[in-house]
């Protein structure tokens, strides 16, 4: 199930983008697995189909999904691309903070405390 923040700073299609990745990381969406049409996933968080639209159309972009005319979006094989898409963000501010001196003990010591949870 898919939960948007609309008070967050973090547009709601990317929110949306980022959800699908995760459920395809966490193993609940397989490859193949049908995802809700757009109109129906809009229709069900009270967003505008445009919204969901953007959000489906990236994740197609990323090969992360396909669509079949007539039938639906799907998940795509994958090989790490959901993850991948995941993890983009964390890489650029990484490599950021690592050219801005940051120690790199720092930064394992900050990814094993948020794996605490």
């Amino acid at each position: 199930m898919i939960s948007i923040d609309v008070t967050g700073r973090v547009p709601i299609y990317e929110q949306i983008f980022r959800a699908v990745c995760s459920d395809i990381s966490r193993g609940v969406l397989k490859e193949n697995d049908q995802i809700p049409p757009s109109r129906a996933l809009a229709q069900q968080l009270g967003l505008n189909p445009n919204t969901v639209s953007k959000a489906y159309q990236m994740l197609e972009r990323d090969g992360i999904i396909y669509t079949v005319a007539g039938k639906g979006s799907f998940v795509a094989q994958q090989s790490g691309k959901a993850d991948t898409a995941l993890t983009k963000d964390f890489e650029e501010k990484a490599r950021e903070l690592l050219k801005a001196g940051v120690p790199l003990n720092t930064l394992i010591g900050i990814v094993q405390r948020a794996g605490d949870f």
